[in-house]
């Protein structure tokens, strides 16, 4: 092992499909998400030997969940004696699947430290499976995907099984999702367990509404994925702006006044679809201009909250160089 290992993780854009590839109805169901990466990042510091307690590792770092996460990936791996060091240039609770992305760095760079480089799809399960079974925070399993891999994905899911697609973006393309798609953090964290939750009993109890909402999340994100396939933002858009209309219905904390009104300004100003990432009930709303309106749908929603820059990341998580 060196005496130290960097290695760090990308956040992501969920365009649509988010939930259906939530268990059980990824199981039961079939669940399909369509994202891209970005570049905001959690990136992770292993430090040998220099531990307070060299029976356990250090955990150091700007938010504290993602602390958690680090050391149970450390308890995992039994690696002792190490200082882990963690830090974010996202917001905390952004929706941007920020907790999978530092799961997915502590995992990469505690296999590095063991001498191992994980396939991919191994990294994105541990890191879930950590997340979810040793921590006990709801989820699924596609930001754990968009950290390992990168780019953009189209993620099919069924009982124990991910399908990973890769959907080339050239350059012109990458250039085009990054100057017509705005981030806007409105400053409120959401918790999502809560929200999840509900919405899994909603479904676990078959109630029309919440099926009908998970259905159509899930074809609108495979059109999704085929629209980005044939380089039609518009047609994204389009779909982003009905995947809205489906998430918002999954349960009343999922849209709040501030979200409706940063949509409501976008589309007045010329945006062709919004929506709230993750599982919302605050953190980051998604707009997508139209191509003329850029400026003008930057200034209408700018002052209700903070624009993200970001570009493309399709590189995925860093492993040992």
């Amino acid at each position: 092992m060196s005496a130290t290992i960097v290695t760090r993780a990308p956040t992501r854009i969920d365009f649509g499909g988010g939930w259906t590839d939530v268990p059980p109805y990824s199981d039961e169901m079939g669940g399909f998400v369509c994202n891209v990466a970005i570049t905001r990042y959690a990136t992770v510091t292993v430090t040998r030997g220099g531990a307070a307690n060299g029976n356990s590792a250090d955990v150091s770092g700007d938010r504290a969940p993602d602390r958690s996460i680090a050391a149970a990936a450390a308890q995992r791996f039994r690696i002792e004696d190490v200082q882990i060091h963690l830090e974010s240039d996202f917001p905390i609770g952004a929706g941007l699947g920020g907790s999978s992305a530092a799961g997915v760095a502590s995992v990469a760079a505690l296999a590095c430290a063991r001498g191992e480089v994980m396939p991919l799809a191994e990294i994105a399960e541990l890191s879930r499976s950590i997340e979810i079974g040793d921590l006990g925070i709801a989820g699924g399993r596609q930001d754990h995907y968009a950290a390992a891999f990168g780019g953009a994905l189209g993620l099919r899911f069924s009982t124990g099984m991910t399908d990973v697609t890769r959907i080339p973006l050239d350059a012109e393309l990458r250039d085009e999702i990054e100057r017509r798609c705005l981030i806007v953090y409105t400053g409120k964290s959401r918790i999502s367990g809560e929200t999840i939750n509900a919405v899994l009993g909603a479904y676990a109890a078959r109630e029309p509404r919440v099926m009908h909402a998970l259905e159509r999340m899930r074809e609108t994100a495979e059109d999704m994925a085929r629209a980005l396939a044939a380089r039609d933002v518009d047609s994204l858009a389009a779909l982003v702006a009905e995947q809205w209309i489906h998430q918002r219905s999954l349960h009343p904390a999922i849209p709040t006044p501030l979200i409706d009104e940063i949509i409501q300004r976008a589309v007045r100003a010329g945006a062709l679809g919004a929506k709230a990432l993750g599982a919302s009930g605050g953190g980051c709303v998604l707009v997508i201009a139209a191509r003329d309106r850029v400026d003008t749908v930057r200034d209408a929603v700018g002052s209700l909250g903070e624009i993200l820059p970001f570009a493309v990341d399709e590189r995925g998580v860093q492993q040992c160089p």
